[in-house]
């Protein structure tokens, strides 16, 4: 850098001492282009006035015949010209050629000579279709090289040698298929590169390992799919990094690893569905992420963005089914100042991912279908210093009673402290098709206070909860539910459950295999009464596969003395029983089952019930309390029987041991004493057969109290 920096301030010399002869020779201006001083900067920015011959959009079929000697910037751009016959080395001061937007075929009928002070050349949009060897080698001084935008399909290892002061090159747009890191060897000083928009088949391991000082590269729409592990590898001085538009279905992480000083991300417009834990781990120079315009993501999961400690800003905007951002998404980024989420599909933000972020300065949410409901509460507190950006864009969507009103109009009190959960419809579709052998992501994410809980439902009925093992499924713990290895026999309707203590949210999805789909039989929704009571009815149902969550509704039938009330519920597609609680006694209920097809058909079967009544109740009742209270007595007089014929086996046990102490004592006793220690139990003791042995008898507390079973 210090040589080009005397470079530039040579030439700022220069330009200042061509200043008078600049304008004696305007007399040996071109016809039709202008000659004058205008502002230029230099590859590393130094500004300078310079001599510019603009001889831009004049038809032209080759160069000038004569230019001004102190010519500093010649501009040719849009014009009709093939070759460059007569070289310019007779301009000792040029600093700059722009040839874009001409006729240019190859770089051999390019003949500019020894330029050595040329520090940019433009050859962008001509139709150059390869670099020979060497091929501009006479400028040693070059710095940046605009090749973009030609038909150049092949270029030699050896192409660029002799350009070793080289600090940007363009080689987008171009036809290039292959990466040949012998291209690099000559260009120590690189370090700008943009080659994106070329059909390259794939980036292989070390394809920049000569480029150690980049400091930028630009690989946008390639059509990349994936990079192996040691693409970028070399790259130790790489600050920016740009996949725009390209097919990327998550982050390369294991090749991004290698980068360690990245500061600059760009993800943009990348069918990524998931930013996960672990994307972008031991990136601790990062300081600006890009995550827009993805038309697959869906969400940013539990700590998918942690341990970043120079994070100023993400931007994570235009994501049409980005639903979700998990409330411990963002763990230790210290300075993150800016997080600008508008124009996706969240219908909330969590005070929680809020709270983790405690330098956040502003907040953009706008264009997004908000809820609100509990969930987005914090908002309104005014227990934050954080700035909405553009909020007069912030609108409610839900709860009905509140859509069309900006978010900061709703007090909080308003809103519920508790709320159910709402599963994104944004989040999955309604159908996938795939075929056999593929593997099958779906994502399912909801927002509620408390936090819901999630699990899967197959077109066989199993509950899949999360982290479940098998070799067909896989749940992740944030809702993504995988399908690997898919058949026709997984083809069918899947239900992600949401659920809390305050409720229950489900949404199905069809996967159609091989355009197979199970069609439900006709007919096959079965009703059963289970039990009936005075206050409660207990159904159960038996429906085909290939339905949707089914829909329970109950009403009484119009009596006088019982006004006609209908109530409808919806359960899980895994749930085939249902208790109907809080009804009337003695009365007349039409029950109905109803569930759903994927393709619109419906089967709907219904039930006359009636509950009993309070006589019939009670009746039963105390039939049972008779019962009851017989079995109790009939215990309570066996155990009473056993208890006396103990007491009665103990009681001589223990009397017969007195009667054998008073006997050892008899010589030595008074006969009056005898008489009176002899109790009258005595002739009982010797009355029976045998002397029973000795029983040792403990005390034992036994616990009676309600928590004791």
């Amino acid at each position: 850098m210090k040589e080009v920096s005397f470079v530039d301030c040579l030439f700022l010399g220069l330009a200042m001492a061509s200043f008078a002869a600049g304008t004696e020779d305007k007399s040996d201006c071109p016809k039709l282009c202008v000659c004058e001083m205008r502002p230029w900067f230099s590859p590393s920015s130094v500004y300078m006035e310079s001599l510019t011959i603009d001889c831009n959009d004049l038809g032209l079929f080759s160069l000038p015949e004569k230019l001004p000697l102190a010519t500093q910037v010649l501009l040719l751009q849009t014009n009709n010209i093939v070759k460059v016959d007569m070289p310019l080395e007779y301009l000792a001061n040029i600093t700059e050629i722009d040839l874009s937007q001409n006729n240019v075929a190859s770089l051999n009928d390019v003949h500019l000579g020894s330029l050595a002070q040329l520090l940019s050349l433009h050859l962008e949009e001509n139709l150059i279709q390869e670099l020979p060897e060497r091929c501009l080698s006479e400028l040693a001084n070059l710095q940046e090289l605009y090749m973009n935008h030609n038909l150049i399909s092949f270029i030699s290892p050896l192409a660029f040698q002799g350009l070793r002061s080289l600090v940007r090159l363009h080689l987008n747009s171009n036809k290039l298929k292959t990466i040949n890191k012998e291209w690099f060897e000559a260009m120590p000083n690189l370090e700008i590169l943009m080659i994106g928009e070329n059909p390259v088949v794939s980036i292989e391991n070390m394809n920049f390992k000569p480029l150690s000082n980049l400091r930028s590269l630009v690989l946008t729409r390639m059509n990349l799919s994936q990079l192996p592990e040691d693409a970028l590898t070399g790259l130790e001085n790489l600050e920016s990094i740009s996949f725009y538009d390209n097919i990327f279905p998550e982050v390369p992480h294991s090749a991004l690893k290698n980068v360690k000083n990245l500061k600059f991300l760009d993800l943009n417009k990348n069918p990524i569905s998931r930013i996960q834990r672990g994307d972008f781990v031991d990136m601790f120079h990062l300081k600006e992420l890009g995550i827009n315009s993805m038309p697959e993501l869906v969400s940013i999961d539990s700590f998918a963005l942690s341990n970043l400690p120079e994070l100023t800003k993400i931007e994570a905007t235009n994501n049409p089914k980005l639903s979700y951002i998990h409330p411990n998404a963002f763990y230790k980024l210290p300075r993150l100042e800016t997080l600008m989420l508008n124009g996706n599909a969240l219908s909330a933000l969590h005070r929680i991912t809020v709270e983790s972020l405690p330098n956040l300065r502003e907040v953009s949410m706008h264009s997004n279908p908000i809820r609100c409901d509990c969930v987005v509460r914090w908002m309104n507190m005014n227990k934050t210093n954080i700035r909405f950006m553009e909020p007069d864009s912030l609108y409610c969507v839900e709860p009905p009673e509140y859509e069309g009103q900006h978010v900061r109009q709703v007090h909080f009190r308003e809103m519920m402290e508790i709320c159910l959960p709402l599963i994104s419809p944004e989040s999955m579709p309604g159908r996938i098709k795939t075929q056999n052998g593929s593997s099958v992501s779906l994502h399912c994410r909801a927002f509620a206070e408390p936090e819901p809980e999630i699990y899967w439902i197959t077109p066989s009925g199993m509950r899949i909860l999360p982290n479940t093992v098998s070799d067909k499924y896989y749940m992740h713990p944030e809702g993504t539910f995988d399908i690997y290895d898919i058949t026709e026999n997984e083809a069918g309707l899947y239900t992600c459950v949401a659920h809390n203590l305050v409720g229950a949210d489900l949404k199905s999805v069809s996967v159609e295999v091989n355009g197979y789909f199970p069609e439900p039989m006709n007919g096959s929704l079965n009703v059963i009464i289970n039990s009936v009571e005075t206050n409660s009815v207990l159904l159960s149902w038996k429906a085909g596969p290939g339905t949707l969550a089914p829909n329970i509704k109950w009403y009484t039938m119009s009596e006088i003395d019982h006004p006609r009330t209908a109530f409808t519920t919806r359960v899980p597609s895994d749930i085939r029983a249902y208790n109907l609680t809080h009804l009337s006694p003695a009365t007349q209920y039409k029950v109905c089952v109803e569930v759903h097809g994927i393709h619109y058909n419906h089967e709907t079967k219904c039930l006359d019930v009636t509950t009993k009544g309070i006589e019939l109740a009670v009746r039963d009742t105390e039939k049972w309390d008779a019962a009851v209270i017989t079995i109790f007595g009939v215990l309570l007089a066996t155990t009473s029987v056993a208890c006396l014929l103990i007491y009665v086996s103990l009681r001589n046990h223990h009397l017969y041991g007195q009667i054998r102490k008073c006997e050892s004592k008899v010589a030595l006793m008074p006969a009056e004493e005898k008489s009176m220690n002899f109790p009258f139990f005595t002739k009982l003791w010797f009355a029976g057969k045998g002397l029973p042995s000795g029983v040792e008898v403990k005390a034992t507390v036994i616990n009676v109290s309600d928590n004791a079973f």
